[in-house]
């Protein structure tokens, strides 16, 4: 099957803060991507959403912006939120939280992978070899509650986790699919469960359901950590994991902990997988310390974009996608490892622009090396 003729829609959210800097980086450097490989065309639509949206039109995910993001091919998003506005109630303005449960986006992919050149955060050399997947169920958990919580009298406040078995076997099964694509790789081939099925019936129950769906993949391995002991190894040793699922809350915290172990969130990029949608965004947030000053490293967005193809590759049947998600990430090594730009976030002195300009420019390097 081929797409040459066809062009895909993509709905752009650049949202706030740095958001809106690396987003045009990333556009500049997929479209340069695409068309050195050949690949289909790809049609950004951008559109507002975001509590800076939200502070000049009282709406923080407009239906216009929903709509174009449930019929656009794919979804590439910046960044949202901001420290001084806030709901009425007083909780942060997160339409990416409405957009997972509006398309049913049930799988958060956080990959964790060590680059070349990178700062190495633990000194055992072995951390030059993490290379592992966080899943995290996106749809229900303890984020469940998110507006149901309640108060009572002043003096007591509850929020409920809900975990189901269509739930939990969606994301284990997604998991296992994932492991196995890795293991083709040369991979391991194991997936963990990270609950606390020591202490709550609802994640005994999910442990449960993760084992039942395990029994049907007998190729791969699996075992079972539970959340403490695994933020505790994955400090320690986090060069043999290899996929991780859990519940929503629990993935929350490890991604973000995941992420400082390859030097910060300015290399963590992420997807919200559903079963017709796709989000991909970096996993940092809107940094109003430095938005606005062109300091941000895009290094996150680029590889989220990245992943952005690889997915629609799968879905569409066109290798050359897949083939400029491989060339942004070897760019984005190349530019790393050589030291071409080092980003201030480590330490360098290459801003926003500098570091685009940087990655642009390996792509043609990168596609003779690979010729």
């Amino acid at each position: 099957m081929t797409m040459k003729n066809q062009t895909l829609t993509i709905a752009v959210l650049p949202g706030d803060g740095i958001g809106r800097e690396v987003m045009p980086a990333c556009l500049e450097l997929v479209e340069a991507a695409v068309a050195i490989v050949g690949a289909p065309a790809l049609a950004f639509q951008s559109h507002a959403a975001g509590a800076q949206y939200y502070a000049e039109s009282g709406d923080a995910l407009p239906r216009s912006t929903l709509a174009a993001c449930r019929a656009a091919d794919a979804i590439l998003f910046g960044a949202m939120g901001w420290p001084d506005i806030r709901y009425p109630d007083g909780t942060e303005i997160i339409p990416q939280l409405d957009l997972r449960m509006e398309l049913g986006l049930f799988a958060g992919v956080r990959p964790i992978r060590w680059f070349p050149g990178l700062p190495r955060v633990l000194t055992d050399p072995r951390a030059e070899n993490i290379d592992f997947v966080l899943i995290r169920e996106q749809t229900e958990g303890l984020f469940y509650a998110r507006g149901r919580g309640e108060i009572r009298n002043d003096e007591e406040a509850y929020d409920t986790m809900q975990i189901t078995r269509s739930g939990t076997e969606r994301v284990v099964e997604f998991a296992f699919q994932l492991a196995a694509q890795r293991k083709r790789r040369g991979r391991p081939g194991n997936v963990t469960c990270v609950d606390k099925a020591n202490v709550f019936q609802s994640m005994a129950f999910f442990r449960k359901v993760f084992d039942e769906v395990a029994a049907r993949h007998t190729e791969m391995t699996k075992d079972h950590a539970y959340v403490d002991a695994l933020a505790l190894n994955m400090v320690k040793k986090p060069w043999v994991f290899d996929v991780l699922v859990t519940e929503n809350m629990f993935g929350d915290i490890l991604s973000d902990l995941a992420a400082g172990l390859i030097g910060g969130m300015g290399m963590a990029p992420s997807a919200d997988i559903g079963e017709k949608h796709g989000l991909f965004q970096p996993a940092h947030g809107t940094a109003p310390d430095i938005a606005g000053k062109g300091f941000a490293n895009p290094s996150a967005m680029f590889l989220s974009a990245a992943m952005m193809l690889d997915w629609l590759a799968a879905r569409h049947g066109e290798q050359t996608l897949s083939d400029a998600a491989r060339l942004i990430e070897e760019a984005v090594e190349r530019t790393l490892s050589t030291k071409l730009a080092v980003p201030m976030e480590y330490g360098g002195s290459a801003n926003c622009a500098e570091m685009t300009r940087s990655v642009i420019d390996s792509l043609e390097a990168v596609r003779r090396e690979v010729a």
